[in-house]
């Protein structure tokens, strides 16, 4: 007999932001560390396949699951102590990212402005280790508490563990979320008290200066972010999406020169390593697909980086979407856009 948080034959449709049909055999609401536990321990669900689920934004499903999906739901946040340098706070899997990020600037304790308003949960925060606008959140992580759904036991992971990367994390490329070898359930963050603004991208500092923010408190950088985020990126619920779709690619210096000298007004970031991250929005405004749209999908036309659901869109529409947006920018630019969606 199942426990009773879990369900058989759930719809996947409301749980993943690009709203594409599929269902889950079965699919286990957790709101608490005893559930996985369990789970762990339980003769039948832990010889099942698994797959960890956050708030379904960073997700394309080709199909019906056939597993268990574990909806990670953990709740709570408080700051649980602080020293000369920061403050640590803690949240659970399953607050919801944006609403945590308010409520740390409500406090008094910034650092987390800059990724405001990034759709999912905090437990899939550290796997894609989500970043915008100069920051990454790998840099404000402490360590994060997960259950290795294995053996049951409760690991901590400092963030020098995580092996944090851009877009990366060991978490995926391990495949543990992939997997549902390791489900994160709490995030312990490092909210340093000698605060430093990050205003370095230029529309971060337009936008500032727009409203007369010349000394700009983490406040009015979140508000400037924030109305940023909303003229480019449609809101899930009105127009299906799941944010930005592609990773900005880091290349060589030498090809990042060599489109310099062809392309003058490409965006273009210098890398601690020597290589030079690219705009890959720009990339794909350049190779015509901005506002293109290929049957139920496309690329939306305030952000050629977002791919948005028109309508009834299925996973192969996704994919046949994705595949010639990777064309079009390989044969112009000689550049490879990887998708930072997991394909499920």
């Amino acid at each position: 007999m199942l426990p009773d948080f879990i369900a058989s034959d759930v719809d996947l449709t409301p749980r993943n932001t690009l709203a594409l049909p599929a269902r889950a055999e079965f699919l286990a609401n957790i709101t608490h560390i005893e559930q996985l536990q369990h789970i762990a321990r339980h003769p039948d669900l832990a010889k099942r396949r698994r797959f960890v689920l956050g708030g379904g934004s960073n997700l394309v499903l080709t199909g019906d699951f056939a597993g268990l999906m574990l909806a990670m739901a953990i709740p709570g946040k408080a700051c649980i102590g602080e020293d000369a340098q920061a403050w640590y706070i803690a949240a659970g899997a399953g607050e919801n990212w944006h609403a945590f990020v308010t409520w740390t600037l409500a406090q008094g304790w910034p650092g987390l402005e800059n990724l405001i308003l990034i759709p999912g949960s905090v437990g899939a925060a550290p796997v894609q280790n989500i970043g915008a606008y100069g920051l990454e959140v790998g840099e404000r992580i402490d360590h994060l508490e997960a259950i290795d759904l294995d053996t049951g036991r409760l690991t901590r992971f400092t963030a020098a563990d995580c092996g944090f990367g851009y877009r990366d994390s060991l978490f995926k490329r391990e495949g543990w979320h992939v997997q549902g070898r390791y489900a994160i359930a709490r995030v312990v963050f490092r909210l340093p008290k000698r605060w430093q603004p990050r205003t370095g991208y230029g529309e971060v500092a337009a936008e500032l200066a727009q409203h007369g923010s010349g000394d700009p408190n983490p406040t009015r950088i979140a508000a400037a972010i924030a109305a940023i985020r909303r003229r480019k990126l449609p809101d899930p619920a009105q127009l299906p999406n799941s944010g930005s779709f592609f990773q900005n690619p880091v290349v060589s210096a030498e090809l990042a020169a060599a489109l310099a000298t062809a392309h003058p007004s490409l965006p273009r970031y210098p890398q601690a390593d020597g290589r030079v991250k690219l705009a890959a929005g720009w990339l794909i405004e350049q190779a015509g697909w901005k506002g293109r749209n290929l049957g139920p999908v496309g690329m939306y036309e305030q952000q050629a980086l977002v791919l948005v659901n028109r309508g009834g869109a299925t996973s192969r529409d996704v994919q046949r979407l994705t595949r010639a947006v990777r064309e079009a920018v390989l044969a112009r630019f000689g550049v490879n856009l990887v998708p930072e969606p997991v394909f499920l």
